[in-house]
């Protein structure tokens, strides 16, 4: 290692950036409520397939060991959805949103607190309610950008459900 080599390291060790976690904060401007939609559906296929346990033919332990994993994917995705619904609420949607949308407020707080309920149950009607406010913001979303929104299904097998697209206006 030549002197140059030595001096960089040198300084740059007493200069060390610290861990930043954010959607971005610069503000990127890049904002989608696709993946919170996906996290919901997620959480009803995990319910699902906690539900059909009972009367699946297995083991003890593969019920254990299943009935483990689908929880975690369940609590996962319950939070990731959150995730998403806070980085919309508190980086992209202003004051005029809430103004246009007066619902807004509460339609964000509500599916917080339904998020929450999915990771603490097995409750096949929350899941479903969490997919529902999260397609309503979705609505709004796309609303605010000028866009229409069309109701697709899923197709993701078993889950069912349906996505909120764009549609451009």
């Amino acid at each position: 290692m030549n002197f140059l080599d030595k001096l960089t390291t040198e300084v740059l060790s007493h200069f060390k950036p610290e861990a930043a976690f954010a959607h971005c904060d610069i503000p990127c401007g890049i904002y989608d409520p696709h993946q919170a939609q996906i996290a919901a559906l997620t959480t009803i296929r995990m319910v699902q397939l906690i539900e059909a346990l009972d009367s699946a033919d297995l083991s003890a332990t593969e019920k254990s060991a299943r009935l483990g994993r689908y929880t975690s994917a369940k609590e996962e995705h319950a939070e990731l959805c959150k995730h998403e619904i806070r980085v919309l609420w508190g980086d992209y949607f202003r004051p005029e949103h809430v103004e246009q949308n007066p619902q807004l407020h509460e339609l964000v707080f509500g599916a917080m607190k339904i998020a929450s309920r999915v990771r603490q149950e097995v409750n096949a009607d929350a899941a479903q309610e969490l997919l529902a406010r999260t397609q309503e913001i979705a609505e709004i979303f796309w609303q605010t950008k000028g866009a229409g929104t069309t109701k697709q299904p899923s197709l993701q097998g078993a889950a069912g459900g349906e996505i909120v697209y764009p549609v451009a206006s």
